[in-house]
């Protein structure tokens, strides 16, 4: 009895694993979010903006350029016996007072550092750091665009995998409402032919209608296991069901969207690269410095015997352009126009985001005032049903009514159940819009 007891206990601690994931809708769009390539895409252009930032910010520091050189010099009559290129008698006449030399060192080696600094660029630098902000700005933007589209889209596919399991329901009814009529017909001795035969067309076609079903069913599982992340051999329970009763909406008038937010800063990102280019015909300050080493021998081994030649300076430049063909003007004109560009998309989006926004409010109330009608349509063909089924049995109505009767209510099914779903889409929708 109590090893009995002991597999009792360990069957019931297991039951849950048996039948599957329990899936709720916030949980799928989590999976689904976690998932989702195009969130990835989206935090992968925020980083690449920030890199962007840092290299536009590295031209207001700094730069330290060193380089180091050897050379051995060639004598090409004697290229692998003399340590020097000689110098004629008539040219070392003349330098004789500056080189003391017969031969010019064949090894000579130098080193030097430059350091230039930015102190005033005119703008060139700074409207180019303003236009990257914007950028990150229009890269969260469209994260947060990203996000609500992916939502809506995980909702989208847990309602619509939830809507299949329904409709199998409805269908596995419908049929064996079918075979139901055939037992009764058969079993009470009173079979003709002409009922006998619609009710196998209706069987016939019901279980049709089931497969379909099914496979619809199956399908949007798949997908909804695809997006989640899900093995594709998990068995899924969705465990939040089509609400009866809708809460009216708590929407005002659509004030703000990413996308809007999006074009903003683009507009605002144009008008700083405008800027920029155009403070390119304009002069650069900085400062500079400089040293160098210079150091010559006969002998490699014995070139640094001797102290070389050294030199250093620092003071500043002005960079002056004086004739560039007009380019910096055409190219801030043409960003100029790019920002005109992006306010007349942003004009365009404000006026269709906000119709699209209204109608799915209006939508929603739409669907919910006709609720309250669709259910009590529903509920008059199923006491249709009802009351033909029982005619039916009774041997007062015909196969061809009872037909009738069983597929009105089928469809009011299939209306009720797609009432909920557009319901709950068009709650989603607004969402998405203004949230």
């Amino acid at each position: 009895m109590r090893k009995l007891l002991f597999c009792v206990l360990s069957c019931v601690a297991v039951i849950p694993n048996a039948f599957g994931m329990d899936l709720s809708l916030n949980q799928a769009i989590e999976k689904i979010v976690s998932e989702s390539n195009d969130i990835k895409r989206a935090d992968a252009n925020i980083k690449k903006a920030k890199a962007q930032l840092s290299a536009i910010n590295a031209n207001r520091w700094m730069s330290i350029d060193g380089t180091v050189s050897y050379m051995n010099l060639i004598n090409v009559k004697h290229p692998t016996s003399s340590n020097g290129v000689e110098i004629p008698s008539d040219i070392g006449a003349i330098l004789g007072s500056v080189l003391p030399l017969d031969a010019i060192p064949d090894n000579i080696f130098s080193a030097g550092v430059q350091i230039t600094q930015p102190i005033y660029t005119f703008g060139k630098i700074g409207n180019a750091v303003d236009a990257v902000h914007d950028a990150i700005d229009m890269s969260k933007s469209a994260k947060d665009l990203t996000m609500r589209e992916v939502k809506y889209a995980a909702a989208n596919l847990y309602w619509t995998a939830k809507m299949t399991d329904e409709i199998v329901s409805a269908s596995q009814r419908n049929l064996n409402n079918a075979r139901a009529a055939k037992k009764k017909l058969t079993s009470a001795g009173r079979a003709n032919r002409s009922n006998l035969i619609k009710i196998e067309s209706d069987i016939a076609s019901k279980e049709i209608n089931l497969s379909d079903a099914e496979f619809n069913r199956d399908t949007a599982y798949r997908m909804l296991k695809i997006m989640a992340g899900i093995d594709i051999d998990e068995d899924l329970i969705l465990v939040d069901n089509f609400p009866d009763k809708f809460a009216p909406l708590n929407a005002g008038k659509l004030k703000s969207n990413p996308e809007w937010d999006i074009y903003q800063k683009q507009i605002k990102m144009y008008e700083s690269n405008a800027s920029s280019k155009r403070s390119g015909a304009y002069p650069t300050l900085a400062a500079v410095g400089s040293y160098s080493y210079y150091s010559m021998g006969q002998d490699m081994g014995h070139m640094f015997d001797k102290e070389g030649s050294q030199s250093a300076y620092w003071g500043l430049a002005l960079q002056v352009p004086l004739f560039n063909g007009g380019i910096h003007s055409a190219n801030a004109t043409m960003e100029a126009m790019n920002a005109e560009s992006a306010r007349q998309d942003l004009d365009k989006s404000k006026k269709l985001k906000t119709e699209e926004y209204d109608n799915a409010v209006s939508k929603y109330k739409h669907l919910c005032n006709n609720l309250g009608k669709l259910k009590k349509a529903h509920s008059l063909a199923q006491q249709a049903y009802d009351v033909s089924a029982k005619r039916f049995a009774a041997g007062q109505t015909s196969a061809v009514e009872l037909s009738d009767v069983s597929g009105a209510l089928y469809q009011m099914d299939m209306a009720l159940l797609n009432a909920k779903y557009n319901i709950l889409m068009s709650a989603e929708s607004v969402k998405k819009l203004g949230e």
